[in-house]
């Protein structure tokens, strides 16, 4: 099942996004957590910059 899923996001509008994930320090505890984002190709550098 998991082909079908990679195939379907290798065709049309698939490829226009980046998944970004970012590893954010957490003011509560101070441990580090990782967030995830899917976000168009054209915004990756804007998110990453933040």
């Amino acid at each position: 099942m998991a082909k079908k899923v990679v195939a379907t996001l290798q065709k049309g509008d698939g490829r226009t996004f980046s998944k970004v994930i970012r590893m954010v320090k957490s003011p509560k505890t101070g441990a580090y957590i990782f967030e995830e984002q899917m976000v168009p190709n054209e915004k990756v550098k804007e998110i990453l910059a933040k």
